[in-house]
């Protein structure tokens, strides 16, 4: 079996609190090849990484929940605490606490710890209030990514097609992956229509066959979110390329048993 690449979901959500320093500077640790992460916007157009357009009460304290980051100054965002909750989802997840949502600058700053991608998901909604247009999204997180010289670090995967075509605008060379949850669809036939050459899969819709497919036509096949080992076996006989997990060091120690077996 091939070894696919491990992307640390949100970091290591399993362990850590998501998208804290904290979780991305274990998952470096633990070896990953890629962190996980997402980006949204604030009021001040700063991009800071966190998953919820608004801000998840369950997660995070310090003030009002259910407030749109976009409505947020960054200096207001970090008056949240989002390391003191532990995600009850996550048994093993322990908190840190006084971790706040970083800006994005402040994960790229990571580089420095190692050899790994920054997997960066653009979080882009209907309603125009909760994220910048298509474009000027585009040409923000280029321009952090540019300051931080990592243009040849970095994975952007969206939902959004049209976020995706004007990073392609912007600049080709960027590595691009559309992202899909459901109905199942022929991966093929996404990336030509988001114009990428990687999906991004929800983890049950892949198949060995329809990977087969997809790297006979040039495409590459990542998997979202699997935390389970009969799922990593599944998509690792697959040959997918990729694998994000919220315990990715549960899933390298995993690769290299099953390797020495």
């Amino acid at each position: 079996m091939n070894r696919p690449a491990v992307h640390g979901h949100r970091g290591a959500r399993a362990v850590l609190p998501e998208n804290t320093l904290p979780a991305f500077e274990y998952a470096i640790r633990a070896g990953v090849d890629a962190i996980e992460l997402d980006v949204l916007a604030t009021r001040d157009n700063v991009l800071v990484v966190t998953h919820d357009p608004l801000i998840n009460g369950e997660i995070c304290g310090g003030g009002p929940a259910g407030v749109a980051i976009r409505d947020l100054t960054f200096d207001e965002l970090c008056r949240y605490d989002c390391g003191s909750r532990a995600n009850p989802r996550f048994p093993k997840q322990r908190p840190a606490p006084g971790a706040r949502i970083p800006s994005l600058d402040e994960v790229l700053d990571l580089w420095r710890l190692g050899d790994f991608l920054f997997n960066i998901e653009v979080k882009s909604f209907p309603a125009p209030e909760l994220a910048p247009a298509p474009a000027e999204y585009a040409r923000m997180l280029l321009e952090r990514i540019a300051a931080h010289r990592l243009l040849r670090r970095v994975l952007v995967q969206s939902f959004d097609s049209r976020v995706l075509a004007e990073v392609r605008r912007v600049d080709a060379s960027v590595p691009l992956a559309a992202l899909w949850e459901w109905p199942e669809r022929d991966a093929i036939e996404l990336a030509r229509e988001a114009g990428t050459g990687m999906v991004s899969l929800f983890h049950d819709l892949i198949t060995g066959p329809q990977v087969a497919k997809a790297h006979d036509a040039g495409v590459q096949v990542l998997a979202w979110t699997a935390n389970e080992e009969g799922d990593w076996r599944r998509l690792v006989q697959a040959d997918v390329d990729g694998i994000i997990t919220d315990d990715p060091a549960a899933l390298i120690e995993w690769m290299k048993e099953i390797r020495t077996s």
